[in-house]
C-alpha cells in the first residue's frame, strides 16, 4: 500500500497532471507524468472507470498499480506525480504484462 505521502489525492493535482503531464499511452492505461520538486516525493494517481468492469476488477486493477508504483518508491524515485488512466480490458491483464507495461513506460527517455 501506498502512503499517503506518495499518493495523488486532491482533485487539482490530478488535474494538474492530466493537464501538464507528458503522456504516453499503453493498450491497458494512459499515463501522465509532472515533474514536481525534485526532493519531493513520487506520487501515484489512479482512475478507473465503471467500463473497466465490475467493482471488484476496478479495485483489483487500482490495487496492482498502486504495488507496482511503491515498488517505484522503494526503489528511491523522486520530484514526479504519476496519474495513471485505466483503459477498458485491463482487468484482465496479469500483473506481469501491467508490470512491463508501467516499468516500460515510466523508464522511457521520451517521459522524462
Amino acid at each position: 500500500m501506498l502512503a499517503r505521502a506518495n499518493r495523488v489525492v486532491l482533485p487539482g493535482d490530478f488535474r494538474a497532471a492530466v493537464r501538464r503531464g507528458r503522456r504516453a499511452t499503453t493498450p491497458t492505461a494512459v499515463y501522465y507524468r509532472l515533474p514536481t520538486d525534485p526532493a519531493a516525493p513520487v506520487r501515484f494517481g489512479v482512475i478507473v472507470s465503471k467500463a473497466v468492469g465490475n467493482a471488484v476488477d476496478r479495485n483489483r486493477v487500482r490495487r496492482r498499480l498502486r504495488a507496482l508504483g511503491r515498488g517505484r518508491v522503494d526503489a528511491g524515485h523522486r520530484g514526479e506525480d504519476v496519474v495513471i488512466r485505466v483503459l477498458p480490458g485491463s482487468a484482465q491483464q496479469h500483473w506481469d504484462s501491467l508490470s512491463a507495461d508501467m516499468h516500460h513506460v515510466l523508464d522511457s527517455p521520451a517521459m522524462t
